[in-house]
């Protein structure tokens, strides 16, 4: 390996992944500024790649996980040097990072599904009121 070659890659290795501290969650300011992006960006790929979904503190902050913050830092990789689009950059990270979208499922099977539920929770109840009360 020469020399050139060798500190290239270690500097393209380095700017691609920014040292992070080492926490459980990270809020919208610090994933913006870590990875130098507005947040307004975070939004758009929040909706557009449905894996990202951020989770919500008690005042409705949003706030990601390191893994989360890791996927969005390969989406601005592939974004910026391989010049691909959102959806392009979506289906290289499915494939680096082991992810799949859940299949989309009918309303009518989820409609169909919650009857059922109600259905059962119904005969439950019922089962309960005609047990004899303790006391």
């Amino acid at each position: 390996m020469t020399a050139g070659g060798g500190r290239g890659t270690l500097a393209a290795l380095r700017q691609m992944k920014p040292k992070t501290p080492d926490k459980l969650f990270y809020r919208l300011e610090e994933v913006s500024r870590i990875l130098k992006i507005p947040a307004e960006t975070i939004a758009v790929w929040e909706r557009e790649i449905p894996f990202l979904q951020p989770g919500l503190r008690g005042d409705g902050k949003k706030i990601f996980r390191p893994r989360d913050v890791e996927i969005m830092r390969r989406i601005k990789a592939l974004l910026d040097e391989k010049s691909v689009t959102l959806a392009g950059a979506k289906r290289r990270v499915e494939e680096e990072f082991g992810l799949r979208p859940s299949p989309a499922v009918h309303p009518e099977k989820i409609v169909q599904f919650l009857w059922r539920v109600r259905d059962d929770l119904q005969d439950i109840s019922q089962s309960l009121a005609k047990r004899p009360k303790k006391g």
